[in-house]
């Protein structure tokens, strides 16, 4: 059971960005929950189901030394009673199916619900997805419902039959101990025989059932195990270069080396989508495509949806592998990043933006999980991130325990461990994407100051209109839609061009209308 559950968690550290692009995330939490419980129960009953074989060999063994007319019974009877019992295991099949395609889509609602929480509570639409959840849950508890009548029918059956087996082997006994070709004492072996009998039996329809259940589940493991990365290593691969200009082609954008810069932008997807490209991130330009059909169909119907279902997915990762090898458009010096390793670019190019979380664990783990630094260099990058209240209030120092996703702090908290954490890497270009969206003022400009101060020297990138931050900036670039349109410090952007300061005058407003997280 284990073993599916660390294959899974090993892919989604392989594909990173993406897999949710490939698959919605309710069905990689359900494949590595509950598909995994599936998996460890057949390899549970397989065993059981060999000895329970070859018991039933022996005893046939064993019958058919004494009475060749009850041996054969005993040989014939097991295999009636699978054809019997299989028209049940289609329909069952089909039931959990369904059962699991509704669990696996109340999944990824829940996950949603959780994840846009606090905007969903801004909004007022917590009814409305509450609502949703409900409804969902209900024909979540109807396909289980369905799954299970048919469930118990075939658990049924199994009683039925190994009660008709008994009696049968029983009668023909006693008919043998009256024409006299049977000894008493051999009935009561031959019905000692039967009783023990219906255990391989049971065991039988037992394995069928988890077979038949595990089928369901490994269609839906293959998606998601089985996926491949879209890049691949370049026949004549290059080293990038140290202390380099980076350049996007398709904005114009220019970051030169060691300098702060700033990228301001009235839409914030405009400078994400920027962040993305140059880390060399595959845009989310489509939801992920499930292989789980309509519930509502069956038979042939259900298979041409599935054919379609599938060839959609065969399209998207064609796009991906097409976008992920060819000409990225992004180059560090005159090194394009398609010509590198991605593992390379990744050690290179650190993007930290607001999808970043917090683990369960302590603090030292949360910003050091590798446990390279020293203590010194710990507290230096706690200190630059401004995240010694977070020391302070944790019971242990840095040996003080952390919740999952970071619950009991603030954002604010959270933002700065995620901040720190993404320090202590220390790459030679750090890109931040809103790294102070959730902080107060008087902590931003702290955040701000020291920020500059321990990247000193080295290439640093941030998306942000927070006029604490651009006052530090060596240079900023204004993005308006696709393109850079304007580059020069925050004073002298400030003067000169209109846009940019209507730009961070909302921004001004915005921070005048609302306070901080903490």
């Amino acid at each position: 059971m284990y073993g599916p559950m660390k294959m899974v968690s090993r892919k989604a550290a392989q594909l990173g960005h993406v897999l949710p692009l490939r698959t919605p995330t309710g069905e990689v939490l359900s494949v590595a929950s509950g598909d995994t419980d599936e998996f460890g129960a057949l390899t549970e009953i397989v065993p059981r189901f060999i000895g329970a074989f070859i018991a039933y060999l022996l005893i046939a063994g064993l019958v058919l030394s004494t009475s060749f007319q009850l041996g054969v019974v005993v040989l014939i009877f097991a295999p009636v009673i699978v054809l019997l019992a299989s028209p049940l295991l289609r329909p069952l099949q089909q039931r959990q199916e369904v059962e699991r395609t509704r669990s696996s889509d109340l999944t990824s609602m829940a996950t949603d619900i959780v994840a846009g929480l606090r905007i969903l509570r801004g909004i007022g639409g917590e009814r409305t997805f509450t609502r949703n959840y409900t409804e969902q849950s209900q024909r979540t508890r109807e396909a289980g419902v369905s799954a299970g009548v048919w469930q118990a029918g075939v658990e049924g059956n199994s009683v039925l039959l190994s009660g008709l087996f008994l009696v049968a082997l029983t009668w023909l006994g006693a008919r043998e101990v009256v024409a006299g070709d049977l000894r008493v004492g051999e009935l009561v072996s031959f019905f000692g025989y039967a009783i023990f009998m219906v255990w391989p039996i049971q065991t039988f329809f037992e394995l069928a059932q988890k077979w038949v259940r595990c089928l369901v589940s490994a269609r839906k493991a293959i998606a998601v195990i089985g996926a491949e990365p879209p890049w691949r290593t370049p026949t004549e691969p290059l080293r990038l270069p140290v202390h380099a200009p980076l350049h996007d082609q398709q904005s114009g954008f220019l970051a030169r080396p060691g300098e702060f810069t700033i990228v301001v932008s009235a839409l914030s997807d405009d400078s994400a989508a920027l962040a993305d490209r140059l880390g060399r991130y595959l845009p989310a330009d489509h939801e992920p495509v499930s292989l789980d059909v309509p519930t509502d169909l069956g038979g042939r119907a259900a298979r041409r949806a599935r054919a379609r279902l599938e060839a959609e997915r065969a399209e998207v990762l064609e796009r991906e592998r097409n976008a992920a090898q060819a000409r990225w458009g992004v180059s560090l010096g005159e090194v394009d990043l398609a010509d590198v390793p991605i593992k390379d670019v990744r050690r290179t190019l650190v993007v930290s933006d607001s999808a970043s979380q917090v683990f369960a664990g302590t603090l030292q783990s949360a910003i050091d999980p590798h446990g390279r630094l020293t203590l010194d260099q710990a507290e230096s990058v706690l200190h630059a991130a401004a995240g010694e209240d977070v020391f302070t209030a944790l019971d242990g120092g840095w040996q003080g325990q952390l919740e999952e996703r970071g619950r009991g702090l603030s954002g604010g908290q959270r933002q700065r461990i995620v901040l720190a954490r993404v320090l202590a890497l220390d790459p030679e270009i750090l890109i931040l994407v809103e790294p102070t969206s959730a902080v107060d003022a008087h902590t931003e400009a702290i955040i701000a100051e020291r920020l500059v101060a321990y990247r000193q020297g080295k290439t640093t990138i941030v998306t942000t209109v927070s006029p604490l931050l651009l006052h530090h900036a060596d240079r900023v670039a204004f993005l308006s839609g696709p393109s850079v349109v304007a580059y020069g410090t925050h004073e002298e952007l400030l003067r000169t061009h209109s846009g940019y300061r209507g730009v961070v005058a909302r921004a001004l407003d915005a921070e005048t209308g609302e306070a901080g997280d903490d």
